[in-house]
């Protein structure tokens, strides 16, 4: 690697991967995947305060899936620090298929082996839909695309789902796709983040709620 490449890789920006609030299907354990859901009432408050921790990161951008659940909470984001939205199909939900609008306990009824089958990681269409694969495929390069675009030391909030968001943190971080689930699942309204280092992105915070505290020791 020569020093230009170096220097284009330690640019010390930021993304911070934000999860959206609450829906009445997270309440019924119900896969929502790419259906348009609305936030409830609580949804909105969680954005709201998130949102409130967020905007003391000082973003420079905001990028967010165009379903009403994620654009709804950028929207929180937005209305503080005053910064436009970009919206982006490509950071919507898996696409599943028959799984969609089915509860947790309807799909191991129904698709018992296929469900088994994925969280073993193997590569599952998962009624049909997408790969884990392909949504990385689609998600990771928008979230480079804008990361790209951000000043030095810039920050980045895009705002997504939990399955997106966990296969484009496992893309940035160079894992292998069946280590993946190996991500635990994002909370409503909570966030991760990722750094960028001497040798690419490294992730700094995971379904977190609370702001980021510098690391302060021998491992960084």
């Amino acid at each position: 690697m020569n020093g230009s490449d170096t220097s284009k890789r330690s640019r010390g920006r930021r993304v911070v991967l934000w999860r959206h609030g609450q829906t009445a299907w997270n309440l019924e354990r119900r896969f929502q995947g790419s259906t348009d859901i609305a936030l409830t009432e609580a949804g909105v408050a969680q954005a709201r305060r998130a949102a409130r921790l967020l905007a003391s990161l000082k973003p420079d951008a905001i990028v967010a899936s165009d379903l009403k659940r994620a654009a709804a909470t950028a929207g929180e984001l937005a209305g503080i620090t005053g910064l436009d939205i970009s919206y982006d199909a490509a950071l919507r939900e898996t696409y599943a298929g028959a799984w969609q609008g089915l509860t947790h306990e309807e799909i191991v009824g129904q698709y018992g082996e296929q469900y088994a089958a994925w969280k073993r990681g193997e590569p599952v269409r998962r009624g049909g839909g997408e790969l884990e694969t392909e949504v990385a495929d689609r998600a990771a390069p928008v979230v480079l695309h804008h990361a790209e675009k951000l000043p030095d030391d810039g920050t980045l909030v895009v705002v997504s789902h939990g399955g997106t968001i966990r296969t484009t943190i496992g893309r940035l971080l160079g894992l292998e796709a069946h280590h993946w689930e190996g991500l635990g699942g994002l909370t409503n309204c909570c966030w991760s983040v990722l750094g960028e280092g001497a040798r690419g992105w490294r992730l700094l915070e995971h379904n977190a709620g609370t702001l980021p505290e510098p690391v302060l020791g021998d491992d960084d």
